[in-house]
């Protein structure tokens, strides 16, 4: 079949450059990266930063206004969560009782359809019984999105035509644009769930009732209501015809302006019209607000852009800036006092497409990295410009078709999948090496020398079929080895899933590029006879003209080498026979010349600090490096090998000592040898107390366990709280001090404040709760695509700025210089964000921290805006780790949470300043205990007396106008000077049946009591949350381990005892990590069966397939030793021109967390590649000499060494160098992709000595075999 395949295309030749270009072509069009190209349509992968990896769940909403947590959590969350939990597919169901509203989360399973399971709620809903919730309170289903689809924030301000802030608009003004302009404007793009407001006033119409004139008119408040809403109506009188023509009939009686309400009549005395306006104050004011926004401490208006379940984030932010653009002409404007004309502008102030840009970014640069190493690789090891250009253009093609699958397959482009193409390089690369390889080997045969036409192809053709076979199976283990990632729940399979898809479809395209595209490519490279001077003289002129034009249009240098290339091809004839040996491989020479000074001037690896002269040498050196000590191995391989097969035995300790040293720096030293120990402890000696155990468990601690290593996001969350008893005015004023001590920190671009919630059911947030988002400048100056700028500088390295000055680097931090201030130059130098001190986004959040301790306000722990979300949306907590108390009330679970939290903070690795138990029992309340014998004296009823309590106290909506679009509540209440005291509400008149106007001080008693700010549940059971963090240099799992001894050793010695119906358990994104590391222990070990098994199928022997596996477990310890090395200080601890080289290579203690598995599970397949393909040629070799004596089999096994050792050296080469890059990235993303590289790069460098592994076995093997053959004929 595969034969067959390989002659189609071979033979139809125009067949096969037709495939290329539509699939060169067709991947430019789908690629995320942003290429335009004008005759060509866009039709790209979706973006973001990263997948979306939260629960999926839906919010049921329900607003009952003025009612405190209590009424709610008995009255409406209670009861519907109790009615939710029927639900088909309900994994569990959160609830948050808040001041007027309940919030409640429900968890489905991940197998459930998002908006199956939202039909199956509006279900339940609308068959709600009757007397379920209180009358008039309607539960609703919350927008198609989650918390994670927060995408754009922004505010709405006054500016004038040069984007200066102006002022001089109200806060109610810019709210009433906001809630019936831009956010309706917004909310019309495609993909935009919801547009929510925040901040500002929203306007209402305040009836201030005068309770002295409604007891001189003996009116009641309910009379004042009705008289309201009965003044505030519109009708319709169906047609009238009036000469032929039809007329609609309307009666206009909406309320338009305050003098309307200020009319309506409450009742007539003595045919005397009582007005509103005799009992009472009709005025403007703002309604009641749960939710301020702060920008620089100033009040602000905004809104927040919440992306549909399942959209492409990116093209809904551009889709937003779009429609900004579009209604940006119309909003609202005004001439000032100073004659400056103010229009309300939108500003963003948190735009994911920068974290999403910057993201991918880095990718591309990492990807494009690779692909030029890749290049440069093959080109010294091969040493055959045509080879290397036919391997060398199919990698790009390679990653096009990725595209093309992933823009079909449904797989978005991030972090995590753009990952596994970088980490499929090496194997994509394997795929053209082999084959090209084999090709060159049989055209070197003395019977196809100077082969051309049909002969050619002939050659091509079996040279391809002869190693079809071996990397058909050497890419189905690699394929087969990603099945666990595949077989991934939850968070961690949407996590890596992607990741699993994109290498697979990697490792795909580069198999049908092998067998449709290769042969082709290589029958036309290799059929030039550039020998011919026609030939050359053509290719030539070629080179010389296309160097020149390119060099001019793009106005570089570097296309200048082509045009030596075709100088040398036409006068290299000239050159004297004594010197063509040193000159033949000119044009190869000066390839590598240019592709590694554009690779140098792209990576810049030493940083821009160092001239690209200094970077340029630093990359010759260290690919020279490696590049020397891998083709030593090719050079000395015979030499070597032939003493292994002779000293077996000593040779095979070395992969032996270093599968034990990777098991032990895996376990740790106690894990390892604790049955030593154990032993010990029976018989009375306490060996852990002494050096002996003590050093060595110091120095192989074993590697610590997480989740995921954080993404740099560019921002920072900080939600600290208020205590529970704070109000608006107070929490308003230390939001505002927040924000005004953050924006003084120089590498803070932006900060801006919320407390409280946006009107949105995504945001359950109470007052005390503040969210203040932090955007940090990036290291660098960044371009659109976050790219770094280049700026103008003289010759002292000091900046230019566009008013002609010539700054210092530390002098135009002082001045805050911007890219606006600066003259971009693409010969010029890089200019750098920060000061000295700071080395790291961890700095900066070190000064947040210093910054932002303000007296009533508690610490929080270090977050950012999406990995915020990511946690509440998992765990309902807004903390990496934390731990849940269910209790019976909320008193216990107030008390017992206090007794963890100090617990928890003498754990030595938990952030002591981060934790945090809930103030559950804080907030004060007022009750009014009704009497019931006193009203019933007074023939009222408890309605009458909660309705005057509701009215005049609380003000109750009792109408909305409709001005147009607009629309605005009607409130009734009694003034803010007679309800602002108990003693003021104790003379609030209540209305008898009989007349008479009753004090409510003689009807009811007031009680002062500490309630709850808000409730939450879980299931139906009241939870409590204790939050904590890490501290640096510590594993979450390792930290929850920690803090679960700590707890369990206080209940053991009898200091805390859990009470009666308390339970606690611990929750965080570690959760994942547990989970993912139970699932893999089981799919790993069947998933390396499997590869066992298509090996076998291969080999048709037990022993070979044990042989060739032997690869895995030396790639296994060798990834285990390089995350050792990592975290140990003096490795790598060394300057090159100033730069660290620990710095460099972004060295720091790894955890074992899922991408570091991912990163081992790809070096699986990679690791029985060299071992399969090499034990090919063994039994090919073994086939065709079929060896009788153990001196035959040993030549044997090093004549089958010598054909593979280059095509196995170039795919290690290949696999660590092109690494590199990936490991020194320092932009966004680059947190999870070095983590992944790390193993892979660790396990080939180790997994070489696979090269005699493999030789030496089979040799022993066939030995074997002989031996016992001898044996028995004696």
């Amino acid at each position: 079949m595969l034969n067959k395949i390989i002659k189609y295309f071979l033979e139809n030749r125009l067949v096969t450059v037709l495939i290329l270009m539509v699939l060169i072509l067709w991947g430019i069009s789908t690629a995320p990266f942003n290429w335009k190209i004008p005759f060509l349509p866009s039709d790209s992968v979706a973006v973001d930063a990263i997948p979306d990896i939260g629960e999926n769940q839906q919010i049921v909403f329900t607003q009952w206004p003025g009612r405190s947590p209590q009424d709610i959590e008995d009255q409406i969350s209670y009861p519907l969560t109790t009615y939710l939990l029927g639900i088909p597919g309900v994994k569990s169901i959160r609830s948050n009782s808040i001041f007027g509203f309940s919030s409640i989360y429900i968890i489905f399973d991940d197998d459930i359809e998002f908006y199956w399971s939202r039909s199956r709620i509006l279900e339940k809903l609308n068959s709600l019984p009757n007397s379920l919730l209180p009358e008039n309170v309607k539960p609703s289903l919350g927008p198609d999105a989650t918390a994670l689809g927060q995408v754009y924030w922004y505010t709405v301000e006054g500016r004038d035509k040069d984007g200066n802030p102006t002022g001089g608009w109200d806060l109610q003004e810019i709210r009433t644009a906001q809630d019936f302009y831009i956010k309706y404007g917004l909310n019309a793009v495609k993909g935009v769930s919801e547009v929510a407001s925040i901040g500002g006033f929203v306007k209402e119409y305040q009836i201030d009732v005068n309770p002295d004139a409604l007891k001189a008119y003996n009116i009641s408040l309910m009379q004042v209501m009705t008289a309201v809403q009965k003044s505030n109506k519109d009708v319709g009188a169906k047609t009238i015809e009036i000469n032929q023509a039809e007329y609609l009939v309307r009666g206009l009686g909406y309320v338009k302006k305050v003098e309307d309400i200020e009319l309506a009549v409450v009742a007539v005395k003595d045919n005397v019209p009582i007005r509103v306006k005799d009992i009472g104050v009709v005025a403007l004011g703002p309604e009641t607000r749960r939710g301020i926004l702060d920008k620089g401490g100033a009040e602000a208006v905004g809104g927040v852009v919440i992306a549909r379940y399942g959209s492409n984030p990116l093209e809904v932010i551009n889709g937003v800036k779009s429609k900004i653009s579009e209604i940006a002409s119309g909003l609202p404007k005004k001439t000032l006092a100073n004659g400056v004309v103010s229009q309300l502008t939108i500003i963003p102030f948190y735009d994911r497409t920068e974290l999403i840009q910057e993201t991918i970014g880095t990718l591309e640069t990492a990807l494009s990295h690779e692909v030029l190493i890749s290049i440069i690789v093959v080109l010294l090891l091969v040493l055959n410009l045509r080879a290397s250009l036919i391997i060398s253009s199919l990698l790009p093609v390679g990653v096009l078709m990725t595209f093309i699958v992933m823009r079909y397959a449904g797989v978005d482009a991030n972090v995590v999948a753009l990952s596994g193409i970088a980490i499929a390089i090496g194997v994509m690369v394997d795929v053209g090496v082999v084959f090209v390889e084999n090709i060159i080997r049989h055209l070197e045969m003395p019977e196809n020398h100077g082969a051309k036409g049909a002969k050619l192809m002939q050659v091509i053709y079996e040279a391809t079929t002869e190693v079809v076979s071996a990397i058909t199976t050497a890419l189905a283990t690699t394929v087969v080895s990603f099945i666990p990632v595949f077989a991934m729940e939850s968070a961690e399979g949407k996590l890596f899933r992607p990741l699993a898809f994109t290498k697979t479809f990697a490792l795909l395209g580069a198999f049908v590029l092998g067998l449709v595209i290769l042969p082709t490519l290589a029958n036309y490279i290799f059929g030039i006879d550039f020998d011919k001077k026609r030939v050359k003289r053509f290719w030539g002129y070629v080179f010389i003209s296309g160097g020149i034009l390119l060099s001019v249009y793009f106005k570089i240098w570097l296309p200048l080498g082509l045009t030596l290339m075709g100088l040398y091809d036409l006068f290299n004839h000239k050159i004297p026979l004594k010197f063509q040996s040193y000159t033949k491989h000119f044009n190869l020479i000066l390839v590598l010349f240019i592709i590694s000074f554009f690779l140098t001037e792209e990576w810049m690896p030493l940083g821009p600090q160092i001239s690209v002269i200094g970077n340029y040498l630093f990359v010759i050196v260290l690919l020279g490096i490696i590049l020397s000590a891998l083709l030593s191995i090719v050079k000395y391989y015979e030499k070597v090998l032939r003493w292994c097969l002779a000293n077996k035995g000593k040779f095979m300790l070395l992969p032996i000592i270093t599968l034990f040293f990777g098991l032990l720096v895996w376990l740790g030293f106690d894990s390892t040898f604790g049955f030593v120990a154990n032993g010990l402890d029976k018989v009375g000696w306490n060996i852990r107390a002494s050096k002996v155990w003590s050093v060595p468990a110091h120095t192989f601690p074993g590697i610590g366990s997480e989740f995921m290593p954080t993404l740099n996001e560019g921002s920072y969350l900080l939600m600290p709280t208020s205590m529970p008893h704070a109000g608006v005015q107070q929490n308003r004023k230390v939001v505002g001090q927040l924000d005004m001590i953050l924006n003084h920190i120089p590498e803070v671009d932006m900060a801006v404040g919320k407390l409280g919630r946006v009107e949105s059911a995504l945001d359950p947030a109470p007052i005390s709760m503040y969210e203040n988002i932090i955007n940090y400048k990036p290291e660098f100056i960044l371009d659109a695509k976050g790219h770094r700028m280049r700026f103008k500088t003289d010759n002292n390295g000091r900046f230019i700025t566009k008013s002609g000055d010539s700054l210092s680097h530390d002098d135009a931090l002082k001045q805050a210089t911007s890219i606006k201030n600066l003259i971009p130059d693409d010969d010029g130098s890089f200019y750098r964000n920060w000061r000295d001190i700071i080395q790291s986004p961890d700095d900066i959040w070190d000064e947040i921290v210093k910054a932002s301790k303000i007296p009533g306000v508690t610490s929080a722990p270090k977050l950012q805006p999406i990995e915020t979300r990511l946690v509440m949306l998992q765990t309902g907590m807004r903390a990496p780790m934390g731990i849940k108390v269910f209790g019976p009330d909320l008193k216990t679970i107030e008390e017992f949470g206090l007794e963890l939290e100090g617990i928890i903070k003498e754990v030595p690795s938990v952030k002591r300043e981060a934790v945090f138990a809930d103030r559950i029992v804080g907030k004060p309340y007022l009750h009014l205990n009704i009497d019931r014998e006193k009203i019933a004296r007074y023939g009222l009823n408890v309605e009458d007396i909660q309705q005057t309590i509701e009215t005049a106290i609380g003000g109750m909506k009792i109408s909305s106008t409709v001005e147009g679009r607009e629309r605005y509540p009607i409130r009734v209440r009694y003034p803010r000077e007679l309800r602002d005291s108990p003693e003021a509400l104790g003379k609030i008149l209540v209305a008898t049946p009989t007349g008479a106007q009753i004090p409510l001080g003689q009807l009811v008693q007031f009680e002062y009591k500490k309630g709850p700010q808000a409730i939450k549940s879980e299931d139906t059971f009241l939870v409590g949350f204790v939050l904590f963090d890490k501290n640096d240099g510590y594993a979450e799992v390792d930290v929850v381990n920690d803090a679960q001894k700590a707890i369990q050793s206080k209940i053991d010695s009898g200091e805390l005892k859990v009470p009666q119906g308390v339970n606690y358990k611990f929750s965080g994104s570690y959760e994942n990590q547990i989970r993912a590391m139970k699932r893999l222990s089981i799919v790993i070990p069947i998933c390396l069966i499997v590869i066992f098994l298509l090996l076998y199928f291969q080999f048709k022997t037990v022993i070979a397939s044990s042989i060739h596996f032997s690869g895995v477990f030396v790639a296994f310890a060798g990834g285990f030793i390089m995350l050792w090395l990592y975290g140990q200080d003096w490795f790598m601890n060394f300057a090159v021109a100033d730069v660290n080289m620990r710095d460099l290579f972004q060295m720091h203690p790894i955890n074992l967390s899922v991408a570091v598995w991912v990163g081992f599970i790809a070096l699986f397949g990679i690791a029985t590649d060299d071992g399969v393909i090499m034990g090919s040629y063994i039994h090919q070799v073994f086939e065709e000499k079929n060896p009788q004596t153990i001196t035959e089999v040993r030549n044997a096994v090093v004549e089958a060494g010598k054909m593979r050792v280059r095509p196995a050296v170039m795919t290690a080469a290949t696999t660590i160098i092109a690494l590199l890059p990936v490991l020194t990235s320092t932009g966004k993303g680059s947190d999870i992709m070095i983590p992944m590289a790390i193993p892979t790069f660790g396990g080939m460098t180790i997994q070489i000595m696979t090269m005699f592994v493999v030789p030496v076995l089979q040799a022993y093997w066939r030995e074997t075999v002989i031996k016992n053959k001898e044996k028995r004929n004696a």
